[in-house]
């Protein structure tokens, strides 16, 4: 008799592989798409800074900020303003301005939830040059005297007119001329104002140029710490004796001087990474000592008026992300973007690559071991029935059963990778089957007459 051939091919497992691998795959796509809600959009590659008029620190620092953000591939755009009070206004309502410095005292939005600060970068001062070899100590010994204010929408022109309010002038005195940066210190050197109020770091080209004016002289806050109780957002400064020129001797003594933060101030959805690249850069343009400042005094959060950005507290903590700490700029925000995309892989992926594959083989061993149960069960009624063993036609009937059982399995079809589990059975139906031959051909003998 023609025994059938175990049939064993790879096309049959298609269906089972996806059986299994669609549902892993519909599971896997699902936790990536979930993964991919929480990941972060790139940084924008240009950001839009305003600053201030040409000549002063908001411009001096903002070309600061362009050169080293230039080097992490952002491009900056400097747009020129009249000072602080037009950058405030830029921000809340021009949504392609990012970015901007604001003097302290501008603003006061602790609440705010379209505006955020950086932190304070530097100290501003208010600067009052005057014309003379004169010591002034008190603002109101200017009166009488033509006085550049600054520019209109400055914080500069906004702190002046506070100053001299305070001191009696009136906001319409036609002594006070609306001019400010280099335009008013060419005004001063030639006479055409005796005064002018500078609001700015000392770092500030109108500052540096006007320190180093003969004849110029600058006016002594004797009443520092009374400015201080009348406006909260100005502290005393005290400019040392000779911290302009030694050799000089300027200034000849110690100088009383109020002055304000300078604060960097952003949209309150500006992108994280770009929070974090504007702090670490912060640090390397504000935190050397200056004239006014000791090392590594700025950047740091001292005015309140509008609430720090998450990012910025973050940063003032425990510093720059790590990943930023030790790779280029983009690569951190790359590899912090796909950290995000790798979660599905650890959580998902590498669990059901484990699992799949052992229910897989699971499933089609089974197969297999579904004929050695038909096969025990055969035995366990030859091993029971004694009369069975010695009943020819009994036995006939359990070779019967064992035949259809391998024709089955036989024609069970299987991957190749499994063959070998299909030949195993095949052999132990095999010894099955001698066995009930053995059973038969004793009955046959015994059967036979004597």
């Amino acid at each position: 008799m023609r025994r059938p051939t175990a049939a064993t091919s790879d096309t049959p497992s298609r269906r089972d592989l996806l059986l299994f691998a669609l549902p892993a795959l519909i599971v896997v796509l699902a936790a990536f798409v979930l993964a991919w809600q929480f990941v972060r959009p790139a940084p924008p590659t240009k950001i839009v800074m305003s600053t201030g008029a040409a000549g002063g620190a908001y411009h001096y620092f903002g070309e600061r900020y362009r050169e080293k953000l230039a080097q992490d591939g952002i491009e900056v755009e400097l747009r020129p303003s009249s000072g602080a009070v037009q950058n405030l206004m830029r921000l809340k309502t021009d949504d392609s301005v990012d970015i901007g410095f604001i003097q302290g005292g501008i603003a006061n939005e602790p609440e705010s939830e379209d505006l955020a600060t950086l932190g304070s970068m530097y100290l501003e001062p208010v600067w009052v040059f005057y014309r003379g070899s004169a010591e002034y100590d008190r603002v109101a010994q200017l009166k009488g005297k033509k006085i550049a204010v600054g520019l209109p929408g400055s914080g500069a022109q906004l702190f002046a007119l506070q100053i001299l309010g305070a001191n009696g002038f009136a906001t319409n005195d036609p002594h006070l001329v609306p001019i400010g940066g280099m335009d008013a210190v060419e005004a001063l050197k030639r006479g055409q104002v005796d005064a002018f109020f500078v609001v700015g770091a000392p770092q500030a080209p109108v500052v540096q140029a006007l320190l180093q004016t003969s004849g110029i002289s600058l006016l002594n806050f004797a009443q520092a710490d009374g400015y201080g109780r009348h406006f909260p957002h100005l502290m005393r400064l005290t400019l040392p004796r000779g911290a302009i020129d030694i050799q000089g001797d300027r200034p000849p003594r110690d100088l009383q001087l109020v002055a304000a933060t300078a604060n960097l101030v952003v949209k309150a959805d500006i992108h994280p990474a770009i929070v974090t690249l504007l702090l670490k850069h912060a640090r390397d343009i504000h935190s050397p000592p200056g004239l006014l400042q000791a090392a590594n005094a700025f950047p740091k959060p001292l005015d309140h008026a509008l609430p720090v950005h998450p990012s910025a507290q973050r940063f003032y903590d425990s510093g720059p992300p790590l990943l930023q700490r030790y790779l280029p700029f983009w690569l951190a925000v790359l590899v912090d973007r796909l950290f995000v995309m790798l979660l599905p892989l650890i959580a998902v992926v590498i669990p059901l690559s484990k699992v799949v594959p052992a229910v897989y083989n699971w499933r089609m061993r089974s197969r297999v071991y579904r004929w050695y149960g038909e096969l025990k069960y055969l035995e366990n009624e030859l091993d029971q029935d004694p009369q069975a063993a010695a009943d020819a036609k009994a036995i006939a009937t359990f070779i019967a059963r064992v035949d259809r059982i391998e024709q089955r399995a036989t024609h069970r079809k299987l991957p190749l990778a499994f063959s070998n589990e299909l030949y195993t059975l095949r052999e132990h139906i095999a010894l099955v089957r001698r066995r009930l031959l053995r059973l038969a051909e004793s009955t046959t003998e015994s059967d036979k007459p004597r």
